[in-house]
């Protein structure tokens, strides 16, 4: 059989982390098996589906690199195929109009629930032939779902799940104004694209009966299922905007770079072994809905923290600095100015002291912007009192002929010794002096970085601060 999966989010909101999960395991089911993967938006609310919605959609899923091979589909082209299977079932009577008045289904609902009945459609016009005298003008249709036997879905997750047919409601295909309704159009799109494996959340388990009959209903086999337990924020509780169900875009204006969104995604209900850092090749390779846990997972941001932290540290230069580059814009910071420093180099010396990309960029921005002031306690105690240090230090460094880092390594261990100082009680002066703080790269690093001339313009500012500082 072909594999073919689909994500068919509903355009009324962004693409959020529960989404962004379900989305990356049907990506990677269809790409260990050399199948397909199909995207399409189900639009058909349309009074709450948005243009900017089906935006952040496409958009969230080019950032986290899930390219599909078909789509996107919008349901709002597919209304004249949904009438005519409409017409094919009504012909073939496995779906019949149902004229009941809103006032009388509400009737019937309040008595069932006064019996303490599960609430369901009684089936008054399940054989009608022609409408009833009391008839609506406007009637609805409905399937006819089986009223005996049980309908059984073999869940990839969930296992063997029965549901008796008695309990299943025949369910509105389409409204009184001809508008096809979420489970009619699901199950005609499943079979018109040919999808082979249905991954979605568990809060679509109840659905999969009602579909897989309309699916028999039109003489097709359904689909592979498996629905996929939900995700929990850090205290169990169900996510909310506040802890984790915004955009996953949330998660690139934080910081973290995709490749750590998607290795923190693929382990929230998914195992193998005792693995935790995956490269996208390994996910495809190892990825199976079978593996997919049983039970809900939590959400841990500490995990996510070290798991970009981690790609920080291990992934191409050129393609951390791209992405840091939007950071450092966000700042004000032109990383491609002239005269300023090669934004890889500048990676290369943050990656190992950087837990996201924001914190990489805050403490980036001395190397392309001359601090407008000294961090107060950094500068008391650093530069107050180290104005011969810091004099002696502008005298060496700029006598070297070589601006390298080992040359000024040299050159600030020679100071050091030479006024019998240790090593960080002259290094730090330094570091207040060109990064404001007392925290940077290693000093030979940084300076190099910020070249010949911006060093020791910034070496020599400090000590007049602290010339003027000392005589107030």
């Amino acid at each position: 059989m072909s594999v073919i999966t689909r994500f068919a989010p509903s355009p009324t909101g962004f693409l959020h982390i529960g989404g962004a999960r379900t989305a990356l395991f049907c990506w990677l089911y269809a790409r260990r098996h050399g199948g397909r993967f199909v995207l399409r938006i189900e639009d058909t609310d349309i009074e709450r589906s948005t243009p900017e919605a089906i935006n952040a959609i496409l958009e969230g899923m080019s950032w986290l690199g899930l390219d599909y091979d078909e789509g996107p589909f919008y349901q709002t082209d597919r209304f004249d195929r949904y009438r005519e299977v409409l017409n094919q079932m009504l012909e073939a009577g496995t779906a019949y109009r149902c004229y009941c008045s809103k006032q009388r289904l509400e009737s019937l609902r309040a008595e069932q629930q006064g019996r303490k009945e599960k609430p369901r459609y009684d089936g008054r016009c399940r054989h009608l032939t022609t409408p009833p005298a009391d008839a609506e003008s406007t009637p609805v249709i409905r399937f006819k779902q089986p009223r005996e036997g049980h309908t059984v879905v073999d869940d990839q997750v969930k296992g063997h799940v029965v549901f008796d047919n008695a309990e299943l409601d025949d369910l509105i295909i389409a409204r009184g104004d001809g508008t096809p309704t979420y489970n009619f159009v699901v199950v005609v799109d499943d079979m018109d694209m040919n999808i082979s494996h249905v991954i979605r959340g568990d809060d679509h388990l109840n659905n999969s009966a009602r579909q897989a009959n309309i699916l028999q209903a039109l003489g097709i086999a359904p689909p592979v299922y498996a629905h996929v337990p939900m995700i929990l924020d850090e205290t169990g509780k169900k996510l909310s905007k506040r802890t984790g169900a915004a955009s996953v875009m949330d998660y690139r204006d934080a910081g973290y770079l995709p490749e750590a969104v998607v290795n923190y995604l693929v382990r929230l209900g998914w195992a193998h072994g005792d693995q935790e850092v995956f490269t996208l090749d390994e996910m495809i390779e190892h990825f199976d809905i079978t593996d997919i846990n049983h039970s809900a997972s939590s959400l841990n941001p500490s995990k996510l923290d070290w798991l970009n932290q981690h790609y920080l540290k291990t992934l191409p230069r050129a393609h951390i600095a791209r992405h840091l580059a939007g950071h450092l814009g966000a700042l004000g910071v032109d990383p491609g100015a002239a005269g300023t420093p090669d934004i890889e180099a500048v990676v290369e010396a943050q990656a190992e002291r950087s837990k996201t990309l924001i914190e990489m960029a805050q403490q980036s921005v001395f190397f392309y912007q001359t601090p407008s002031a000294y961090e107060e306690k950094a500068a008391r105690k650093h530069l107050l009192g180290a104005e011969p240090t810091l004099l002696a230090l502008h005298e060496a460094l700029s006598a070297l002929e070589s601006w390298e880092a080992s040359e000024l390594h040299n050159a600030v261990i020679g100071v050091a010794e030479e006024h019998d100082l240790k090593l960080g009680k002259v290094a730090q002066p330094i570091r207040v002096a060109v990064s404001g703080g007392p925290v940077s790269p290693p000093i030979d690093q940084t300076l190099e970085l910020l070249g010949r001339k911006v060093s020791l313009s910034r070496i020599a500012a400090a000590h007049e601060w602290a010339l003027q500082a000392s005589e107030t």
